[in-house]
Parts: C-alpha cells; structure tokens; sequence
C-alpha cells in the first residue's frame, strides 16, 4: 500500500461541486492500492501515516508527527499511485489492486483511522475528485508497506 503524504496548512477535496473533506493544519495522504495489499498493510501505513516526523519541533527540526502536533488527516484515494511507470510514455494497472478490493481496503483504513484519531476526513473512492492543498515547506513523502 502507497501514501504520498504532504504537510499541508490547509487542504480540502471536492465532488460534484460540493466539499465531501477539508483539514486545516495537518498531512493530506493520496493513497495508491497494490494487488496483495492487505488489511495488515493498510493498518501499518496508517501507523506509519500517524507517526511519521514532518513536523518542526521548536528547534525547527521535523522530529514531530501528525499525532504530537494534533493536526487534521485527509485521507484520498488515488489508484493512479499504483501505476507501472517504467517504461514507456504510457501508465499500466496491472500492479493496482482490483476495484474492489481497493474500495474494500480504501474504506477499511479510514475507518481504522477515525477509530483512532482525530480530525480524519476523507475523499470518495472511484469519483472525479478536485483535491486542492496548500503544501507547507513544501514537505513531501512516498510511504510504501509491504
């Protein structure tokens, strides 16, 4: 399982027009499916997601996690993170879970997470989203389970 996590000051995610997610200071995570992902996986991203340092600590050192500084989580998938990239000037899926599956471990790791902390928003598995974000530093991270 993938998340490409961005420390944000703020970020929201729209469908259809209308707001379905939106955090203030906090990690937007953009979450890519592979085929054999499991339920363990998407439990030890989420850990991960919660506990990775790209927070300052007051010596302007980013040693403190979304969890230590209370901050908001946006959760949106995006199967295009799953994509074979390799070669070519074309993306393959054939690495991406299948749909349903997706959904199904999509769906699971936000219920883990607003079983566990809050703010959790999330974006709409399978629709057209527009995600906008304001990206703080810019501080970006490519988080991947196995």
């Amino acid at each position: 399982m993938i998340a490409l996590i961005q420390r944000v000051s703020q970020a929201q995610v729209h469908v259809g027009g209308e707001l379905v997610g939106k955090i203030e200071r906090g990690v937007l995570a953009l979450i890519g499916v592979q085929r054999g992902d499991t339920s363990a996986s998407a439990e030890r991203l989420l850990e991960r997601v919660l506990s990775y340092r790209v927070f300052p600590d007051a010596e302007d050192r980013m040693n403190q996690s979304l969890r230590a500084v209370g901050g908001g989580l946006l959760l949106v998938p995006q199967f295009t993170l799953a994509a074979d990239t390799h070669k070519g000037t074309r993306a393959g899926f054939s690495s991406a879970a299948e749909p349903g599956e997706a959904q199904r471990l999509f769906t699971s790791l936000v219920a883990c997470a607003r079983g566990l902390y809050a703010p959790v928003s999330a974006g709409v598995f399978g629709a057209h989203m527009q995600v906008s974000l304001v990206n703080d530093g810019p501080v970006t991270f490519w988080l991947e389970t196995r």
